[in-house]
């Protein structure tokens, strides 16, 4: 059983030169990240990883910066700018191979910092919101260092981890970091209208967090016996669950269960999990496997990019060289979704950026990654419409794209399209 002391004792075990897992999205643990920055004085080089945070990551301070280094698997908001100005690493990968990276010691975890609920009669604490990689860092690293947090959901599945393999264990009182559901606009009303379309009964859904995902959950009400097997979700898939619109009683694999890696929302959708059966938080090396993905009929994958391009190369990590996010699970379920009998992989988002310039264009930026290939794409969706692109020659991609682009960004996109790709499309 792990040595229950205070932040200070516990952190003191970091020494210079280790490698440090932080637990990920709404888990970051505070209390440890504060402390850690608090000895950062007698650091140096400590090497920090993680997918994206929510909350301060006052490591990545340029004061810091002989400290620590950070290494960001998925960027966040409150990482963008280190990373942005070379202060900090993005390494781009599947979401489903970050378990092996630990695993293999191609990122070699020397200590694990993890925010967790307090152990039941059995001795098994739950780490609650966030599963993702966390189970295989903790296995992979020598020292794990747990926040022992009453205010942590208890959630089921891989989430459980005894506290015999705890080293530390860190008693806190932190609130779970929330985000509230999204006010929609008419734009996002639109796409959701146009994505629910595409949604059978009996699908099985994967999706993410914001207004779009939001937007679809809201058009899906007359929908029966969906199922979900999915990244993340948050508040916006309960009332579909307390209406039995979501059931999954069709699926082929974990019937009746939801199935998720993380979740990320307010106290309401905390509270929905706490002690839920009928959720399943599952390590992402499987929830993400696109084997996986693939055996639960009518799989539809909704995700969002930053721009995609008039043959369908599809941006979601940067905005041309400049990370800004990262990979993530989106060709994990657009490959899954695209093998599944019946499956849809869908890229939905709105036909112009806040500042009016279009997210179809004729050329992505330069520098831009492409995250989902030609190859990936199917369905397209804006305000405007639906492009079905499989199978479609590149003429007839630029084509169907340019017809769901900004009306007023169409003339434009016809005669670049045919300037640069040669492309004699007709819209």
């Amino acid at each position: 059983m792990g040595k229950t002391v205070n932040a200070a004792e516990a952190v003191s075990a970091i020494q210079s030169g280790h490698s440090l897992y932080i637990h990920s999205v709404a888990a970051a643990p505070q209390t440890l990240i504060h402390e850690l920055v608090r000895q950062a004085d007698r650091l140096r080089g400590v090497r920090i990883i993680h997918l994206h945070t929510e909350g301060p990551a006052p490591y990545a301070d340029p004061q810091f910066a002989d400290s620590f280094r950070v290494t960001c698997l998925f960027i966040g908001s409150n990482m963008r700018k280190a990373v942005q100005e070379g202060r900090a690493d993005y390494a781009p990968v599947f979401l489903s191979e970050i378990p092996h990276l630990f695993r293999s010691k191609t990122i070699p975890v020397d200590v694990a910092l993890i925010n967790v609920s307090p152990p039941d009669k059995h001795g098994f604490c739950s780490l609650g919101v966030t599963v993702e990689a966390a189970h295989e860092a903790l296995h992979s690293a020598r020292i794990v260092i747990a926040q022992i947090n009453p205010r942590m959901p208890r959630t089921h599945g891989d989430a459980l981890i005894h506290q015999s393999k705890l080293t530390f264990m860190v008693e806190v009182d932190e609130p779970i970091f929330e985000v509230q559901p999204p006010v929609l606009g008419d734009v996002e009303v639109a796409i959701g209208k146009h994505v629910a379309s595409l949604v059978d009964d009996g699908a099985t859904l994967q999706m993410g967090i914001g207004a779009i995902p939001d937007a679809v959950l809201h058009q899906l009400h007359s929908h029966k016996n969906l199922g979900i097997h999915t990244e993340m979700f948050s508040d916006g898939l309960i009332p579909l669950i307390e209406r039995d619109i979501v059931n999954g009683s069709e699926k082929t694999i974990h019937p009746h269960k939801i199935v998720a890696t993380f979740v990320m929302g307010s106290k309401r959708v905390y509270d929905f999990i706490d002690d839920n059966p009928m959720v399943s938080m599952l390590d992402v090396a499987y929830v993400n496997n696109p084997a996986n993905i693939q055996r639960n009929p009518k799989m539809t994958a909704i995700n969002s990019a930053i721009e995609v391009d008039v043959t369908g190369q599809v941006c979601a990590d940067s905005i041309g060289p400049a990370p800004y996010s990262g990979v993530g699970g989106q060709v994990d379920f657009m490959r899954g979704a695209a093998r599944a009998e019946g499956g849809k992989p869908i890229i939905a988002l709105p036909s112009r950026t806040s500042s009016g310039i279009s997210r179809i264009t004729t050329l992505l930026k330069p520098g831009a990654g492409v995250v989902s290939t030609r190859a990936h794409a199917h369905y397209l969706v804006t305000e405007y419409g639906i492009a079905y692109l499989h199978g479609k020659s590149l003429r007839e991609r630029a084509e169907l794209l340019i017809g769901i682009a900004h009306p007023d960004d169409r003339e434009r996109l016809a005669r670049e399209t045919r300037e640069v790709w040669k492309l004699q499309v007709h819209v």
